[in-house]
Formats: structure tokens, C-alpha cells, sequence
């Protein structure tokens, strides 16, 4: 049983995982002095053999449990009431309320909020893959999103709010929709952020798009994060200043340079090449991530697998546009790099999962369905 376990694993992304995951390490590494009682270095070692176990754990777990709609209502409900919760005896982090402190550990909710979002969306758009032109299956999907949506907005967490809205906009790309409804999607995503400006944004989450907007009008106040994170990233050149010698990260110049702006702290030490390198190995993990969604046993597998690289590519595409300086800064962590166990955890507990669903892929069936869902 083990060894059968163990050949649904596929090995060729936990390949591709692995120097993603030591880069973030040895970033870590070189920007903490060692009288420093902060080892992010040591702790996230920890979390990435825990994360590491409830990959390897998960796939062996048959999962088709998931599909039936009970199970997927409960997880829904429950983190929606520990979002809600969150919001009155939370942890107080950064200017919103996003963590549980246990004292030895923090937990933050949305994170497992998304994937479940992910396993929702695919049971809704796989029972009605036939109808999804009806352009009422959008707003029904979107109540799902909402929900998670309003619960991370009143902590306030926009950068877990934007990720909701790409997991919930992504699936809905996927599912089939027509041109027509993509452009009342748009329309309507507009009119929910004019809402949202006026109504829900607080003062610095308005500062924070004012500085997208002109990120070097306040360098001082609202822009000093971006203005760091560029001046990072732009001074590492071409190859870089040496692992060890990115000082704008080991004089604190660099804010949260272990999570937020790892990124900018790799690139710093090791340049543009080495930069490249990594986008190079994430467009590899979403490839293989793709891969593996095209090989579902039903559109539920194929849907689940391509929310997860939905995921995914928001979390990258998001976190690497903030310290770039191109997006605002909104404190999403990037996948396999930045520190911290709840969204560790939660990317490999989605992989592992995805792993699972290998098990009961059945060869004719599959090429069936998937020449079905991709037109081939």
C-alpha cells in the first residue's frame, strides 16, 4: 500500500519545489546575525518537515470524500465562523486581526480558507459543467467567494481578500464561461470595488493604491516598503551582491525581508539571474501542477487541480508584483520561500491532496474526460 502511495507522487514537481524552498532558507540565513533570538532560519526547517509530512501524509488519505456536498458545506461554515471569531479575539498583527496566538504558534485561518474555497468552486462547477452558461451560476459561485471575502475585509486583510477574488475569478475562467458573462463579471467586479473604496477601505488601504498609483510620492511614510523592496531588487544587478552581503535586508532597511519581501532579499544577494532562476522553477511547479489537473478522473479532479494553480500563481504573481514595486504591498506571502507554518502547511496540504486523486484515475476514462474538458 505504501509503495503504491509512494508512486503517486509526483516527484519531478517535489523536484522543483525543493530549490524554491532552499532559497528561501538561505536567505534567511544570511540576512539573521547569529546573536539574533529571531532563527527564522531553524523554525521554518521545522515547518517545512511538518508541511513535508502532511504532503506525504495526505496522499495517502482516498479523499473522495470530499465530493459529497455535506462535507464541503461543514469545512465552509466552520472557517467562516473562525473568520468571524477571528475578527473579535484575534491576534493583532501589522494593523489587522488575521491570527489565533497560541504562544507557541499562530494559525491563520484564511489560508485553509482558500483551499476549501478551491474544493467548493470545483464541486459547483463539476455537477453543472453543462449549464455553466447560465449566467446565474456566477453570482451563486460568488456568494461563496463573498462570504470569506467580507470576513478577511472587516480584519482588514486585502491581500487575503485579493486572493479570494482571483481563486473565485480564476475557477470561474476555467469552468467555461462565455465571453459575454466574462465582460458582466468585469463589469461588476468594477462596481464592487467602487462600493468597497467608499464604503469598506479603511484610510491605509486607500494610502496603500494611492501609492501603487505614485509609489514614490511619500518614500517616507505610505511608500517606504515599496521604495526599500526596489532599491533591493535593483541593486542586485545583474548576479548580485553574495549570499550574505544584501544590506538592505541585514540593516533593516528591508521590512519583513523573511516573508513579504523575501523576494526582494533573494534577489538582492544573488540578481537578475538568479531572480529568473526562480520564476523559471514556479512556472515549472504551475506547469506540472497543470499537468497533473489534466489528468483527472472527472472535471471535479480537473477543476481542483487547476484551482490550485490558481492558487498558486496569485500568491506569486501578487507577491512578486509588491516587491517589484508594480502592485500595492498588501502582505501576501510568497509559496515555499516566505516564513511561516499556515500557509506552508496549507500549499502542501493542497498538493497532497492532489496527489490523492491520482489513485483512482482511470486510464480510458481519463483521456476521455480530458479531451472532453480542454477541447483535444
Amino acid at each position: 500500500m505504501a509503495e503504491k502511495a509512494l508512486k503517486r507522487i509526483d516527484w519531478l514537481l517535489v523536484i522543483f519545489i525543493l530549490p524554491i524552498i532552499a532559497a528561501g532558507l538561505v536567505t534567511m540565513k544570511s540576512f539573521t546575525p547569529l546573536e539574533s533570538t529571531a532563527d527564522f532560519f531553524g523554525k521554518q526547517i521545522i515547518w517545512v518537515l511538518i508541511s513535508f509530512a502532511v504532503f506525504f501524509i495526505f496522499s495517502f488519505i482516498d479523499f473522495r470524500f470530499l465530493k459529497r456536498t455535506e462535507v464541503l458545506v461543514f469545512l465552509f461554515l466552520f472557517l467562516s465562523l473562525l473568520l468571524f471569531i477571528l475578527i473579535i479575539i484575534g491576534h493583532i498583527s501589522h494593523g489587522h486581526k488575521s491570527w489565533f496566538n497560541f504562544g507557541f504558534f499562530s494559525f491563520q485561518p484564511v489560508d485553509t480558507m482558500k483551499l476549501v474555497l478551491v474544493l467548493i468552486l470545483a464541486k459547483y462547477f463539476s455537477r453543472r459543467h453543462v449549464e455553466i452558461r447560465d449566467i446565474k451560476h456566477i453570482f451563486i459561485s460568488g456568494f461563496y467567494a463573498l462570504v470569506p471575502l467580507v470576513l478577511v475585509l472587516l480584519q482588514p486583510d486585502f491581500g487575503s481578500a485579493m486572493i479570494v477574488m482571483c481563486i473565485w475569478f480564476g475557477m470561474i475562467l476555467v469552468s467555461g464561461i462565455s465571453k459575454v458573462h466574462l465582460f458582466l463579471v468585469l463589469t461588476s467586479g468594477a462596481m464592487i470595488f467602487i462600493m468597497l473604496w467608499a464604503f469598506v477601505f479603511a484610510p491605509y488601504q486607500k494610502a496603500r493604491i494611492y501609492n501603487f498609483v505614485n509609489p514614490l510620492a511619500d518614500i517616507h511614510g505610505t511608500g517606504y516598503n515599496v521604495f526599500q523592496s526596489t532599491i533591493a531588487v535593483g541593486s542586485g544587478q545583474l548576479t548580485g551582491k553574495g549570499l550574505g552581503f544584501g544590506t538592505q535586508s541585514r540593516l533593516k532597511f528591508l521590512p519583513v525581508p523573511q516573508s513579504d519581501f523575501i523576494f526582494a532579499a533573494y534577489s538582492e544577494e544573488w540578481g537578475f539571474i538568479g531572480s529568473f532562476l526562480i520564476l523559471i522553477l514556479y512556472c515549472l511547479v504551475i506547469w506540472r501542477i497543470l499537468y497533473l489537473a489534466s489528468l483527472g478522473a472527472s472535471n471535479f479532479e480537473i477543476l481542483f487541480g487547476m484551482g490550485i494553480a490558481i492558487f498558486f500563481m496569485s500568491h506569486i504573481l501578487i507577491n512578486v508584483g509588491m516587491n517589484l514595486g508594480i502592485l500595492p504591498v498588501t502582505g501576501i506571502p510568497l509559496p515555499f520561500m516566505s516564513y511561516g507554518g499556515s500557509h506552508l502547511l496549507t500549499e502542501f496540504a493542497g498538493l497532497g491532496i492532489l496527489m490523492s486523486m491520482r489513485r483512482y484515475v482511470r486510464t480510458a476514462h481519463r483521456d476521455k474526460m480530458h479531451n472532453e474538458f480542454f477541447g483535444m
